[in-house]
């Protein structure tokens, strides 16, 4: 059973001392506090055995260093990948329709947001979102229309004739067509 008080102490008692000595061999002070608490949650998973250890706080100390070591050769081995395979010929940026159905899905609430998600993102049907998220069927009807009609004041185009109030709630395929990822406008028709 490990003793917290022991380990509370072990770690009031040396911790200011493994983040300066950390900092001064990284040169960061986020980094060596990040090491070092890191370290101390190993050795907390392991205080049976470490706190047998004629010097535990060597060991954090060499954990943290293990860390950092890990660390440093994973973004090395990032960097070799990078120049290896370079960047992506083609990386498309968000369009501007991808970006605005974003920020209209962060304006309404998180289960109509996860239901037009799962309906028009990920295409899956009523019956498979009710099972999902163990919702009724009608429940998941009504949170996608109210959904889409929180949506399309958001989702208006601001050049338009029309009024945010008359403007035409989106249509779930053009929902999901500006993602990529929707379903048809057949399908739409058979789930709605």
């Amino acid at each position: 059973m490990r003793d917290q008080s022991d380990f509370d102490t072990f770690y009031a008692g040396s911790v200011r001392r493994l983040t300066s000595q950390m900092y001064a061999m990284t040169g960061s002070r986020a980094e060596a506090e990040d090491l070092v608490h890191e370290a101390f949650a190993r050795a907390w998973q392991r205080w049976e055995k470490v706190s047998g250890y004629a010097d535990p706080e060597a060991w954090v100390r060499t954990v943290a260093c293990r860390i950092r070591v890990s660390a440093w050769r994973k973004a090395v081995n990032r960097l070799a990948a990078h120049r290896r395979h370079g960047m992506p010929e083609d990386v498309p940026g968000a369009s501007p329709d991808y970006v605005a159905i974003v920020a209209a899905l962060r304006r309404i609430p998180a289960e109509q947001r996860r239901a037009i998600v799962l309906h028009h993102l990920v295409g899956l049907s009523v019956e498979e979102i009710a099972r999902e998220t163990g919702a009724a069927v009608g429940t998941v009807k009504a949170r996608l229309s109210r959904g889409r009609q929180a949506m399309a004041p958001h989702l208006s185009d601001p050049d338009s004739d029309l009024a945010p109030d008359t403007a035409p709630a989106p249509s779930a395929a053009g929902v999901g067509r500006t993602f990529g990822l929707g379903p048809t406008d057949q399908e739409v028709r058979h789930h709605a």
